[in-house]
């Protein structure tokens, strides 16, 4: 039994480690992964697909139309006269038509509302593309986002367990200082008051690591349990700004959706022509014992005007003209818009490389601060409270310039998300 048991422990101890895979994944991957794999990128292309199929479909209407029809009745007690019928009297026996018939339609002129259909539904795919490269603009700053937060939380969690080393070393040496009288017991609690906080800013940094590390390997569709690694060679070197040009893929599609609207225009406005269509056909018809017709091939031309589009069309053409308008409007706005995010990207990413000065000086300050405090304190010149201070003074300055560097990354790639060429710039 005891063996039994320990069988089943030892296989599900070895399926919980193998569940729990380490990856280390590189940004330029995870942002591969999530613009070919997950299911935001999967619907992006699915929707260029559709855009394709109603192109294609708006091209079938330059194409004739082509019928075939056939019937065939059964009569009663027909009476047939005619030229090249003498009068049957009903004595002949024309108990059955039959009827076969095709048809060829080809437009040749309708206010050329094939074109402009074709040209607006080209313009509309192009849009559906370019949205479709903004989505996965979109996913890839949403991937970076997650990746430096994980980052982040790695080197924090790192850091912290450090700390929480020298605070509990801390605890002891102050335990043994009060046992053998040298300590006050209000100064123990204040260094196990620290070490309490540390551990839980650990587990709070413990938290924020699994969350961001599921969301992650969740959206690149990895598998479950996955555990994923950041090597901190990645964030040592910055990069350095390529130029300022904007290529923003929204407003790209903005860009083409006003091109069909005012495509709609002229496909409204075609409705005040006439149409003309090439008309050409076959018949043959078999009437019993009295009928029978071959080989009857017509062709000719067809023309259809509908006279009350010159009263009501207006309404249609000036809808059209009102939603050109809009779009005209929105890109305009977006345009603005644009401007803005970039003036603001730029402005965070000089303040990130700013920040990273102070930090550096932060950190060598506090560092000294605390081997100053330190020394007095061992000299009796200082007290806890100044210790303790010192001490997470320093951490909180590490933790600032250690993150530094991923901070400048982060906003350096905000900025190319803003200008329209992450992707670009990581690939």
């Amino acid at each position: 039994m005891n063996i039994n048991k320990f069988i089943i422990i030892a296989f599900f101890s070895f399926g919980y480690i193998h569940s729990q895979e380490n990856k280390q994944l590189s940004l330029q991957e995870a942002i591969t992964l999530a613009t070919t794999k997950s299911n935001q990128a999967i619907l992006a292309d699915t929707k260029i697909k559709t855009s394709e199929w109603e192109l294609k479909t708006v091209k079938n209407n330059q194409l004739p139309n082509v019928s075939l029809s056939g019937q065939f009745f059964k009569l009663t007690q027909a009476n047939v006269k005619g030229n090249l019928i003498p009068d049957s009297g009903g004595n002949l026996d024309i108990s059955q038509l039959a009827i076969g018939q095709a048809t060829a339609s080809v437009p040749v002129f309708n206010g050329f509302k094939i074109h402009n259909s074709i040209k607006a539904s080209s313009s509309l795919n192009q849009a559906e593309v370019s949205n479709a490269q903004h989505t996965k603009e979109q996913i890839a700053m949403y991937v970076t986002q997650l990746y430096f937060g994980l980052y982040k939380t790695q080197q924090m969690i790192a850091l912290t367990e450090d700390y929480l080393k020298s605070a509990h070393q801390r605890v002891v040496d102050f335990q043994a200082m009060e046992d053998n009288g040298l300590l006050a017991h209000n100064d123990l609690l204040k260094a196990k008051l620290q070490e309490s906080d540390i551990e839980l800013s650990l587990a709070t940094a413990k938290k924020n690591n699994s969350v961001l590390n599921f969301q992650l390997a969740n959206f690149l569709q990895l598998s479950e349990g996955t555990k994923i690694t950041i090597s901190d060679e990645a964030f040592q070197s910055l990069k350095t700004l390529s130029g300022n040009s904007i290529e923003r893929k929204d407003l790209e599609a903005l860009t083409f959706q006003e091109e069909a609207a005012k495509t709609n225009i002229k496909i409204a406005k075609g409705n005040y022509y006439p149409s003309l269509n090439l008309i050409g056909g076959y018949i043959a018809l078999d009437v019993k014992n009295a009928l029978t017709v071959t080989n009857a091939m017509n062709f000719g031309a067809g023309i259809s005007y509908d006279v009350s589009s010159i009263f009501k069309n207006k309404k249609n053409v000036e809808k059209a003209k009102s939603k050109a308008l809009e779009t005209e409007n929105q890109v305009a706005i977006l345009s603005d818009k644009i401007k803005e995010e970039v003036q603001e990207a730029n402005e965070n990413y000089l303040l990130a490389i700013k920040q990273k000065e102070v930090y550096e000086k932060a950190q060598q300050q506090a560092e000294e601060n605390y081997r100053i405090v330190k020394d007095k304190y061992d000299n009796g010149l200082s007290n806890t409270n100044d210790l303790l201070e010192a001490n997470v003074d320093q951490l909180q300055a590490k933790i600032n310039y250690t993150i530094s560097n991923s901070d400048i990354l982060q906003k350096y790639y905000e900025l190319q998300f803003q200008q329209g060429k992450l992707t670009q710039s990581i690939n």
